[in-house]
């Protein structure tokens, strides 16, 4: 299977990570960055680097996106130098962006026009989880084009779920970030509490990760939350904005309640305005010591 040749629109953080796992599986790959020092920095004996999405599409059977928000895949699809234009017939279009469920269903006619097919794929887990292949891909659209592709998701996934109609899969991702975004400040709280109490930092995050609390969010964030200086961004904060706006839109479009939304998305804006928005996920700790 690994003769499929992929393309890979978008190679930020997340973008990057599944590029290479993918491409040391032995699939060829063409990448399109819109800041093409970051595609040039994958490039390989397997990974070649495309002028265009355009581009990167036509060379490609499978082609996977991972953007930053729903402006960033518009502007990625469309026009003369968007990925639909160089879409094949039968290629499969796979989409792991965090963005709003009506996003996919409003591309999907003109991807089907081009004779390709739509998915909206989008994971959870970050950089590490990625690096050891322990992906959920949650999925909306065609179950038969979703089997088609699964091998090229192999490398990265532990699971892939398919969830229903295009939309699905982006609609159970605004779900998920809002218990991961949820846990982050309830677990930035709780530290903040028994530092201010008196306890060692480390020594709470231990008995916090060895509680019944103790998900696999705050095992992966152990440096994020103990070093926070020394590691790395892996997700800012100006997108949980973006995801929190999201899932409120969802649910008052679906009528469910979206208090602990509400009370999160303040906190996060609080965070933000106090110059957090680039920090990682984790500075609402941060913030909140400077109370």
């Amino acid at each position: 299977m690994t003769d499929r040749r992929v393309a890979f629109i978008g190679t930020g953080r997340m973008g990057a990570a599944m590029v290479r796992r993918i491409s040391d599986a032995g699939y060829p790959m063409t990448v399109y960055n819109r800041t093409r020092a970051k595609a040039e920095a994958l490039a390989s004996a397997k990974v070649s680097v495309a002028d265009t999405a355009r581009e990167a599409a036509s060379a490609a059977d499978v082609v996977l996106v991972s953007l930053a928000d729903d402006e960033a895949v518009l502007a990625a699809y469309g026009g003369s130098d968007g990925l639909i234009a160089g879409l094949a017939d039968g290629t499969v279009v796979a989409d792991t962006s965090t963005v709003s469920p009506a996003t996919p269903r409003g591309l999907e006619a003109e991807v089907r026009a081009a004779g390709a097919a739509l998915l909206d794929t989008p994971v959870s887990g970050s950089v590490p989880t990625v690096e050891q292949g322990g992906l959920t891909i949650m999925a909306g659209g065609d179950a038969s084009a979703l089997d088609r592709i699964r091998p090229v998701f192999e490398p990265i996934a532990a699971r892939i779920v398919h969830l229903g109609g295009l939309g699905a899969g982006a609609t159970m991702k605004l779900a998920v970030n809002s218990i991961v975004h949820a846990l982050n400040i309830a677990l930035s709280e709780a530290l903040v509490l028994a530092e201010r109490s008196g306890i060692d930092r480390e020594a709470a995050y231990d008995v916090f990760a060895g509680s019944a609390a103790g998900a696999p969010y705050l095992h992966y964030k152990r440096s994020a939350f103990l070093d926070p200086e020394g590691t790395p961004v892996a997700f800012a904060l100006d997108l949980v904005a973006k995801d929190l706006d999201l899932a409120a839109t969802l649910a008052s479009d679906s009528g469910a309640p979206g208090t602990q939304l509400a009370a999160n998305r303040n906190i996060v804006g609080a965070a933000i305005a106090a110059g957090y928005g680039s920090a990682d996920i984790s500075a609402v700790a941060e913030h909140l010591r400077t109370m």
